[in-house]
């Protein structure tokens, strides 16, 4: 089933593109360390909210996507969200009933996955990994806007109908 076939699937396309926009952001160096991974909280917010039309395959190439436009290693961030997608659309159920601060703890597991799959790769990739506290930092702060990201794009998603 693709993005496209039922109202809303721009919407979806866009709040990811979005995502990648704000992930390559030019930023000051002390700000790169605080920025979360916007692509991935939108990416599961969609699998929450919609997981029957976004998944492992959307997940794939919007990382694919995220890999070419930041010069990583191709299919890392495929594989992180691919893995992350398929956790999210296993335990939606669970998680969309919690409140916004259990979801977040949940969305804190989730990123620092994504994280710990990234540095898994570095390392088989043979390049230096470098794991110190700052590498986590990206988790934490999308922990914390996580309910910012939650209620924005639940109420896009309520005004434009998507479904």
């Amino acid at each position: 089933m693709t993005v496209f076939q039922r109202s809303g699937g721009r919407i979806i396309v866009l709040s990811l593109l979005m995502g990648l926009v704000m992930t390559i952001l030019p930023l000051p160096v002390w700000a790169q360390l605080l920025r979360p991974e916007w692509t991935a909280l939108i990416l599961i917010y969609w699998c929450m909210a919609l997981p029957q039309r976004v998944g492992v395959t959307v997940a794939w190439t919007v990382g694919l996507l995220q890999d070419v436009l930041q010069g990583f290693l191709l299919g890392a961030h495929a594989l992180a969200f691919g893995i992350v997608a398929f956790l999210t659309l296993k335990l939606h159920q669970r998680i969309r009933v919690f409140p916004l601060w259990q979801q977040a703890l949940s969305i804190l597991l989730l990123l620092l996955t994504i994280r710990l799959i990234l540095l898994w790769i570095r390392g088989l990739s043979g390049r230096p990994v470098v794991a110190d506290w700052q590498y986590w930092l990206p988790a934490l702060t999308g922990t914390v806007v996580w309910p910012f990201v939650f209620i924005c794009l639940r109420e896009i998603r309520r005004r434009f109908r998507v479904q």
